[in-house]
């Protein structure tokens, strides 16, 4: 707490009710409350109730249950006879013994005059440099209103999977909710290099981070891991991929390892040369099901097909001997695909 209320960063110790528990010096001074007006309060009535906002509302609840943590979320202040301001919000559970009270913490950051800042250079300058450059700001704004988008949707879809009493239905929602997280991540990762060359080590390695922290509930059983050359990939030949190794990394966890008991892992690889590229994600669970020919192809297998054939690439389905081997690979030889659109 001491760390918290000496923290240079506007910060919150929130409880499971959003009351609370701990704010820095530097929250309370950034918004004109003092402590007292602060600790002990609902989170959300603090000042006016200008932080009471169902979409904030709904991403903190989904935080505390432990579903979802809060990324960069953009959310506008607005106070009666004060100017607006643009805030960047983080929150996620702090690290408890299962006997402790749950904590989250929320650390906001004030943007507006960064955002001003950029909105000052444009008016100064209209030349082709800023102009480009003003382009570039735009869509970093665009890619932040996905992400909130995509968040208060991954939220919405877990708050109907306590509802709803189907079993069924409640898988189809988690599947939703992973794939749905999966593209917020693979969004995040891109915005930054949304009109550069992509790193597919670095790429790949964070979204399949992502995919574990979210699906792997005991990482000492069950790991993922990535081996990828240093291939650079264009933005649109990336997001296909990254979709790929989300589809096939999910029905991995969900279907190789039946045995909650057993130690096992994924792997995913990904190597280029000369002759073409190929993409492996490999397990070593239980295999596949003596009638999985005559099995009707699900969603995922549907979508990856579809994937594939948008990157002009073979998919392949083997026995791993342990485990299950899923490749695709692409050859030089094989003519591109034409753009959606394109005579």
């Amino acid at each position: 707490m001491a760390l918290v209320v000496s923290s240079a960063t506007p910060l919150l110790v929130l409880d499971d009710q959003l009351t609370v528990q701990a704010a820095s010096g530097s929250f309370c001074s950034a918004f004109a409350l003092r402590s007292d007006q602060v600790v002990g309060k609902p989170f959300l009535s603090l000042g006016g109730g200008e932080w009471n906002s169902p979409q904030l509302r709904l991403l903190l609840e989904a935080t505390v249950s432990g579903k979802a943590d809060i990324e960069a979320y953009e959310y506008m202040l607005l106070r009666a006879g004060q100017a607006d301001r643009v805030l960047i919000m983080h929150a996620h559970i702090l690290d408890h013994a299962a006997a402790d009270p749950l904590q989250l913490v929320l650390a906001v950051s004030d943007v507006t005059d960064f955002r001003e800042a950029q909105a000052s250079l444009r008016v100064a300058a209209r030349t082709n440099e800023a102009l480009v450059e003003e382009k570039h700001v735009l869509l970093q704004e665009l890619n932040h209103r996905v992400a909130n988008s995509l968040q208060i949707i991954a939220s919405i879809l877990m708050q109907r999977v306590r509802n709803v009493q189907s079993e069924e239905t409640r898988e189809h929602l988690r599947d939703a909710h992973h794939r749905v997280m999966s593209v917020a991540t693979m969004q995040r990762l891109l915005a930054a290099t949304a009109t550069t060359k992509v790193a597919l080590r670095l790429y790949l390695t964070d979204l399949c981070e992502s995919i574990a922290a979210s699906m792997i509930a005991d990482p000492a059983r069950l790991q993922l891991n990535v081996i990828v050359d240093d291939t650079i990939m264009d933005p649109d030949q990336s997001v296909s991929l990254g979709l790929i190794v989300t589809e096939l990394a999910i029905n991995a966890l969900k279907h190789a390892f039946p045995d909650q008991n057993k130690v096992g892992q994924i792997d995913i690889g990904f190597a280029s040369s000369g002759t073409g590229w190929a993409l492996t994600v490999a397990d070593n669970g239980v295999g596949l099901p003596a009638n999985h020919a005559d099995k009707k192809p699900g969603l995922g297998t549907g979508i990856v097909k579809a994937l594939a054939g948008q990157l002009s690439a073979t998919v392949a389905v083997t026995a791993a001997n342990p485990g299950t081997c899923v490749t695709v690979s692409r050859s030089n030889d094989t003519p591109a695909k034409a753009p959606a659109g394109a005579v």
